[in-house]
């Protein structure tokens, strides 16, 4: 995570806490990297001088701590010491050294098929948690995950919703980022743990090629395309698709739960570490043990089956293709491009020897009789023809005198 040093107007101490570095600053406070007495790292954010006497803002801000402080299990940064009162209301949480999912890729590049499939798994585990604690974020992003050493943490829960709290926004108001909100954020409508689902799969989308799956442009633009437009998912990989699809359902309840989402990727991220990340022929990896009684859908089952083509000779090739919300045309492999073929099947080799052998004396011998038979067809055309206008023996020819005759 990026350190900056203290600006002239920022704090040097809050709470029992000394602050040394900023780690950054969003729309509703500055966080810093702070210590105890005892040399404990946190990451104290502190609401900003012009916000702490809306009232809105303090209800947003007393809501996040209200969420961290229900949250168990070790998928966010752990809340220790705050004060909702102060002039400046601040709340300090375990400090979570390593970049942000949205740092990585910009800094690193997309990050491979089981990678992506790994840190989804630990999130969606994260998950189960946050909501078993009756909380919604409506916020996840790449930015608000932060890859520590011992796996991804979920930060940020300013405009975090609870279980039977009002919302903080008007009908037609969104709170959060474009191109990660669900549609129902968008239209003003009641958020559930599916909205989450919805940010959740646009985030692997990103962290599997480096853009959000509804592309760039305006807040408004982006909006739209969420609401109206199927995403592009192009460039993920084709294990993670079909999941990343049924997530970014338009229909809340098309979503699969979390726990479902964290043993699939579980799963898939063990078949791309050891090589065999090839679907089946549905485009799903197999699950462990029965099927839950609600699959991880029917529009990711539909998504497969519409990914996958058949090549120009009609046998499964494996090529394979996602629709574009935005007309992108997705790369077709070249001639030299190895193809995987479906459900494990080796493709067709050489013919073995003896039905090569066999096949070649069956044109021999075909060869062999037309050959006779032209030759017969022409001798007897000669026969014919010299019966009909040849002379006469001479055994057989009438005598006639000679000039010096008897």
């Amino acid at each position: 995570m990026a350190m900056m040093r203290l600006r002239r107007e920022d704090p040097r101490v809050v709470g029992a806490f000394r602050l040394h570095r900023r780690l950054g600053a969003g729309g509703m406070g500055v966080v810093y990297l702070g210590a105890d007495k005892r040399g404990q790292r946190v990451a104290l954010k502190v609401i900003r001088p012009e916000l702490a006497e809306d009232q809105e803002f303090r209800s947003r801000f007393a809501r996040e701590v209200s969420a961290a402080r229900r949250i168990r299990g070790g998928c966010t940064a752990r809340l220790v010491a705050a004060d909702l009162e102060a002039e400046r209301p601040w709340f300090a949480t375990q400090y979570v050294p390593g970049p942000s999912l949205h740092d990585k890729v910009a800094e690193g590049g997309i990050l491979a098929a089981a990678e992506v499939a790994s840190i989804g798994a630990a999130l969606a585990e994260g998950l189960v948690a946050v909501h078993e604690a009756g909380v919604v974020h409506r916020d996840l992003k790449p930015s608000n995950i932060l890859l520590s050493p011992k796996g991804p943490r979920i930060i940020d829960f300013g405009i975090a919703w609870a279980t039977g709290a009002s919302t903080l926004t008007h009908v037609g108001t969104a709170v959060g980022s474009p191109g990660f909100l669900a549609p129902e954020q968008v239209r003003g409508a009641a958020v559930t743990p599916a909205t989450d689902v919805f940010a959740f799969g646009a985030t692997l989308a990103y962290a599997a090629t480096a853009d959000s799956p509804f592309g760039q442009g305006s807040s408004e633009v982006m909006l739209y395309r969420v609401v109206h437009e199927e995403p592009d998912l192009a460039g993920v990989p084709d294990a993670l698709a079909p999941l990343v699809y049924a997530c970014l359902a338009k229909d809340p309840e098309e979503r699969p739960s979390t726990v479902q989402l964290s043993e699939r990727l579980t799963e898939i991220a063990t078949r791309e570490a050891r090589g065999i990340g090839v679907p089946r022929r549905d485009g799903l990896p197999k699950a462990a043990g029965p099927r839950p009684e609600r699959p991880v859908g029917r529009r990711a089952e539909e998504y497969a089956q519409q990914r996958t083509r058949r090549s120009p000779q009609g046998s499964d090739s494996g090529v394979t293709a996602a629709p574009s919300a935005r007309g992108r045309t997705p790369a077709v492999p070249s001639a030299r491009t190895p193809v995987r073929t479906g459900g494990g099947r080796r493709p067709p080799g050489p013919a073995p020897a003896r039905r090569l052998l066999r096949q070649r004396l069956v044109v021999f011998v075909i060869v062999t009789l037309l050959a006779a038979i032209c030759i017969a067809a022409v001798q007897g055309c000669h026969r014919f023809s010299h019966g009909a206008g040849a002379p006469v023996p001479p055994s057989v020819a009438p005598l006639t005198p000679g000039p010096g005759g008897p």
